[in-house]
């Protein structure tokens, strides 16, 4: 008798069905496996190599905001021009401007440039050129400040003009400026003595962080201070306004509100509301808060309300969201034990649902903080704040600008100084985005209750 386990008429052997011996079809299964994990795995790789692309040219680009080129002068303070009636009335003193300030500067440079032995055939109007137009105002600040000062010599340290700057810093080249008429190669010849003598320098920009915007003729004294205090102040308004409405709005929708015809349509809308694009929101806020309300152009509070219209869906969502995620057993148990619909809902599902709803909240707060589109439509762009607000009032009330408004703003200046300070307002952006999502970790991890 043929055995005919060892001579099958199909030709397969005994062992073609055995476990230990995948089949055709097991190996193309793994094979497939194996490519999407490859797919994957190259998929973060891009996306980490994009990340460090985009981290790297902004770093690249913007850590030179935070530097500036200084020149130190010794200025001597003349009676004669500051204080003629020399009685030391600051009503006197403050009438002097800023164009009776400038000789004082000139002769300070010339006579540094001839302290030091420098020749050079430029004239004492080029030679003091180099300064930014910024120094007699720095200068006539500081006499109004201290007037008791008016007859001493005094040192300053000024900052040089967006030229000598880039200079310093590689961005012009002798080569670049064969069309400039802000500079000429014997100006910096003229830089690079007073470079080898310490009298300029470059060092950190505190004013940048600290500082307010400026003219497009002082680019190197634009800084982002007043325009972060416009951004925290529309923020303050965000919460304020945004988390309590959203919350509330999301209970009585979740817990509350009977499921019916009008609910449904109101869910719709506010779905509808997340996605609708950011500059219908400052369309909104034009017509409503500004042109209707008589609200005050371009006041961080009108930019709050629409920054609140615009994240308020976000926060509804997220909220809602959190809600559903609470087992209904939690509920049961809390009005088997003889609670409350209300107490149910704000004693035992609203505590456990809170790092959700913090999370939303905060990371809707976030992206209001980098929308640039509804502030252009307000009028929160273009303006120079020259002094950080002095009260909540004037925070809330007087015209201001907000960070990516700034940005904008610096962008599109023709000056490449500007361009810089974009970028270098980018990284605080940033820092500002990326401690609130640290904040949203932490405190979800830090209320996150498990069962």
């Amino acid at each position: 008798m043929s055995d005919i386990s060892q001579t099958p008429e199909n030709g397969s052997s005994k062992h073609a069905g055995s476990l230990l011996t995948p089949n055709p079809r097991t190996i193309k299964r793994n094979s497939a496996e194996k490519r999407f994990q490859i797919y994957g795995i190259a998929a973060i790789a891009v996306g980490l190599l994009m990340l460090v692309v985009l981290v790297t040219t902004i770093l690249g680009k913007g850590v030179g905001a935070y530097s500036q080129t200084f020149i130190t002068l010794d200025v001597e303070l003349l009676e004669k021009k500051l204080d003629k009636k020399g009685t030391r009335n600051i009503d006197d003193i403050k009438k002097v401007t800023t164009f009776g300030y400038s000789p004082l500067i000139k002769n300070a440079f010339k006579t540094k440039v001839a302290e030091l032995g420098i020749e050079t055939d430029l004239k004492l109007k080029k030679q003091a050129a180099l300064l930014s137009k910024s120094a007699a105002g720095q200068l006539r600040n500081y006499v109004i400040a201290n007037p008791d000062m008016i007859g001493e010599t005094v040192t300053f340290r000024f900052l040089t003009n967006s030229r000598v700057d880039g200079y310093m810093k590689g961005r012009v080249s002798r080569d670049s400026i064969a069309n400039d008429k802000s500079i000429s190669p014997e100006q910096l010849d003229l830089v690079d003595e007073l470079v080898a003598t310490g009298t300029i320098k470059k060092t950190f920009n505190i004013d940048f962080i600290l500082g307010a915007d400026a003219s497009d003729q002082r680019p190197e004294a634009a800084g982002m201070g007043v325009s972060m205090l416009g951004s925290l102040s529309m923020m303050f308004v965000v919460l304020g306004l945004a988390l309590p409405i959203g919350v509330a709005a999301s209970i009585y929708l979740e817990e509350f509100a009977p499921q019916n015809w009008l609910t449904d349509i109101i869910e719709v809308n506010i779905s509808n509301l997340a996605a609708v694009p950011s500059i219908v929101f400052g369309i909104l806020g034009l017509a409503v808060f500004i042109n209707y309300m008589h609200l005050p152009t371009s006041a961080p509070l009108v930019g709050g309300l629409v920054l609140t219209l615009m994240t308020l869906p976000t926060i509804i969502i997220s909220t809602r969201a959190s809600l559903k995620s609470v087992p209904p057993s939690i509920r049961d148990a809390a009005l088997g034990v003889g609670a409350s619909k209300m107490q149910a809902v704000f004693h035992h599902v609203l505590p456990l649902a809170a790092p959700g709803i913090l999370t939303g909240t905060i990371i809707g707060s976030a992206q209001a903080l980098g929308e640039t589109a509804p502030l252009l439509l307000i009028g929160m762009v273009g303006f120079i704040a020259s002094n950080a607000p002095d009260s909540v009032a004037s925070g809330l009330l007087d015209p201001n600008s907000a960070m990516p408004a700034q940005i904008y703003e610096w962008a599109k200046r023709a000056d490449p100084a500007f361009y810089e300070r974009a970028w270098g307002g980018i990284i605080i952006l940033l820092v500002f985005l990326v401690t609130m999502n640290t904040v949203a970790v932490i405190l979800r991890r830090r209320f996150e209750r498990r069962w």
